[in-house]
């Protein structure tokens, strides 16, 4: 080696070595946690049970600084950024409750509030949706709606666009899938900062990497201002664009976190899985997620320009805005605090949807038909058996009292159809239903199955979505005998333990719950890896129709028109034909009415 080689090769070794050093330092600054790097910077976490955590990393920035606008990426950071712990949530519709999750702090959701199930048709929000049960006292509710479930964690703040990762690799080239989840909470509230949607036996069940994610809500994300000024052309949907954003993150950053961005699941839960469905007629989405499933969460309808430009001018009147426009509106919007804005958003209660705006949404989601943007992506479809609480009333209700009950719950989404009349047919449909039985279920197939069977028959009635389209039915009861609107959490999680609350304690029943969350979760995680709940899409070793993981989990036909097969969660999980089919008939006489929008 010559002299002149020799010196250059020195320069670049000591610059090397320099490099080497100041990049220990850097890492340094968090000796033995999990450390990552994402396309905003270093970042790092903390390992539990063996799974790497990273809470509250930024996917976008403040959105105190693009207010009504689209999001945009995050400030880029220098050294390492500790992500350790879940930092903020998103402006919350709804005042903290009095006790019990959410006490004393944002985020709360007070009785009767509004909350899970409000925009999708589900009924009655936050915890009147969920009944009171057995001992008649309702179990603390938080933010997303979920009574008894862990306390969410963090404050409010317009700077909200964090995500959390769950894996068991870094850097590892093994591509896992990537299972993304929405929180319910309709568009008015909620938040992924808690330990009810923890990922790390996800992780462990099925060796996959979990996403959380947090995004706008109510005005903030949904309030639609594109009339008013050419800055606010995205505002009806930007907390839809967050989702796209973080989708974006998931696809540019993953395959650091030990995922494969080309198998993303988004699924989600009551206004969650409407976000999913609400994503599959958005062209912005396509080509960001590969599999869906949806929760208890529907969305056949956006809100059309002229609702929500009627809906803003309230909004905007509240906010000391009202009449003005262009750079007036701006001004003044900017100017506003948070408080302020969340105060003109109460305005309208519960009515935030996503926006069929013709410039992120352009038509409504599942209506006329399923959207062909979506065709080719499998999507699963669930309810629980006794979804709504609107129609509600005691253990003693009589049958003389159970129609007065439907009238006072559902009366808009029975149509033709008398709540006498609704009463005897469900009563002839099941003999062993109780009057209280038979209210419950009025109220849940009138208005909040309804949505899950229309996009499902909507999807089977397209031959190319038909075969990639799968329908259950959650039937395990939880502590308060019913099986409510978001039991189905904690069994996809398999986070049984940590829900008992919600679930149950008696031994037996926590040993079945168990039982059946580990065949839950083990059929999401190979629905993630294949897109198809059975696994291999041919199941090569036992036939095309094997029952899969050591035959707990039967073989789940996909859904169609003639047969609609359907899994059914119980204790031992079992396909049915078209459960329930005398209470779906007798409900389609009535019409689909979106809550959120105008009766028909």
């Amino acid at each position: 080696m010559n002299r002149i080689d020799r010196r250059r090769l020195l320069q670049v070794s000591g610059m090397a070595a320099a490099s080497l050093a100041l990049r220990g330092k850097v890492w340094a600054a968090v000796e033995g946690a999990p450390l990552a790097a994402t396309t905003a910077g270093k970042i790092s976490g903390v390992m539990e049970d063996g799974v790497n955590v990273f809470r509250g990393v930024p996917y976008g920035g403040d959105t105190a600084k693009t207010r009504f606008r689209a999001p945009v990426a995050p400030e880029k950071w220098t050294g390492v950024k500790e992500c350790a712990a879940f930092t903020t949530m998103a402006p919350q519709l709804v005042a903290a409750r009095a006790a019990g999750a959410g006490a004393g702090r944002p985020g709360g959701v007070r009785p009767g509030g509004a909350a899970g199930m409000g925009a999708t048709g589900t009924g009655a929000a936050g915890a009147g949706a969920v009944g009171t049960g057995a001992g008649g006292a309702v179990p603390a509710t938080s933010s997303s709606g979920v009574p008894g479930a862990p306390r969410d964690q963090g404050v409010q703040s317009e700077d909200c666009l964090h995500l959390n990762v769950f894996t068991q690799g870094l850097r590892d080239r093994k591509k896992r899938p990537v299972l993304l989840y929405i929180h319910g909470g309709a568009y008015n509230n909620g938040t992924v900062n808690s330990d009810l949607y923890d990922g790390k036996r996800l992780c462990h069940r099925g060796d996959v990497v979990v996403v959380t994610v947090n995004h706008r809500l109510n005005a903030f994300g949904y309030l639609y201002l594109g009339d008013l000024a050419p800055e606010y052309k995205d505002s009806g949907n930007a907390g839809q664009l967050d989702l796209v954003l973080a989708l974006k993150w998931v696809k540019e950053n993953i395959a650091e976190f030990g995922g494969d961005p080309a198998r993303v699941l988004i699924f989600g839960q009551s206004g969650g899985g409407a976000k999913c469905a609400a994503l599959m007629a958005t062209p912005v989405a396509k080509g960001l997620f590969h599999r869906v499933m949806t929760m208890s969460g529907q969305q056949i309808k956006g809100a059309s320009i002229e609702i929500a430009s009627g809906r803003a001018a309230t909004v905007l009147e509240k906010m000391g805005a009202g009449g003005l426009k262009g750079k007036e509106l701006v001004a003044k919007l900017d100017s506003l605090t948070m408080e302020q804005v969340q105060e003109g958003a109460r305005a309208v209660s519960s009515d935030w949807l996503p926006v069929v705006d013709d410039v992120i949404l352009f038509r409504n989601p599942f209506d006329p038909d399923a959207p062909a943007l979506s065709e080719m992506v499998p999507m699963m479809l669930g309810n629980t058996h006794d979804e709504t609480g609107a129609v509600n009333g005691p253990a003693s209700m009589t049958w003389e009292q159970a129609p007065d009950a439907v009238d006072r719950g559902v009366h808009e989404y029975l149509g033709p159809v008398t709540p006498q009349e609704a009463v005897d047919a469900f009563r002839k449909a099941d003999p062993a239903y109780t009057p209280q039985q038979v209210a419950r279920a009025v109220g849940t197939a009138f208005r909040a199955w309804a949505g899950q069977r229309m996009e499902a028959e909507r999807r089977a009635a397209n031959p190319v979505s038909q075969p990639r389209t799968w329908v259950y039915q959650m039937d395990f009861k939880g502590a308060d005998g019913w099986a409510t609107h978001t039991i189905d959490i904690p069994f996809m999680f398999d986070n049984i333990a940590i829900a008992q609350r919600q679930v149950g304690s008696e031994p037996q029943h926590l040993a079945e719950a168990n039982e059946l969350a580990a065949v839950m979760s083990g059929m999401l995680c190979a629905y993630g890896r294949t897109g198809n709940p059975n696994g291999d899409g041919d199941n090569k070793k036992g036939g095309a129709k094997a029952a899969t993981q050591d035959g707990k989990l039967p073989y789940w036909p996909a859904y169609d028109l003639k047969n609609r097969a359907t899994m059914m969660w119980e204790t031992k999980p079992r396909v049915e034909n078209d459960p329930r089919g005398g209470e779906r008939v007798e409900a389609e006489k009535s019409h689909y009415h979106q809550a959120g929008t105008p009766l028909p």
